[in-house]
């Protein structure tokens, strides 16, 4: 396959995700398929694994996490024009709950958490 082939991906999500990606695809003018790509791609370069666990003198941010919170403001500066303080924070505060979630989903499928009614959230199965 040629390197500017297209190729099909599919994914399952649940229906109210594929709603908020909609409606943030709409507000930025795309379609559905140039969101997805343009999120994942925004996404993989938070989470490049570096070949050394220990800050390089090239990027002493990658121990505090500073350079990610960077990207992620820019990123959220890109899709609006002007956020206030607040506006901002409810924006990384929403990226982080989404993080979150697809985390203990995650974590879920793998057997490693599971939501306990009766402990009242969410505890650890490896420790059962």
């Amino acid at each position: 396959m040629a390197d500017d082939e297209r190729a099909a991906v599919k994914t399952y999500v649940p229906r109210y995700q594929k709603q908020e990606w909609n409606d943030h695809a709409d507000q930025l003018e795309m379609s559905q398929s140039e969101f997805v790509r343009t999120m994942v791609q925004a996404g993989r370069r938070e989470f490049e694994i570096p070949t050394n666990s220990e800050p390089t003198e090239s990027n002493p941010d990658t121990e505090s996490g500073t350079a990610d919170l960077e990207d992620r403001i820019l990123t959220v500066l890109d899709q609006e024009e002007v956020l206030d303080w607040d506006e901002l924070i409810d924006e990384l505060v929403a990226d982080i709950e989404d993080d979150v979630d697809a985390a203990l989903s995650t974590l879920q499928d793998e057997n490693h958490v599971r939501y306990s009614g009766r402990d009242g959230g969410y505890v650890r199965m490896d420790n059962e």
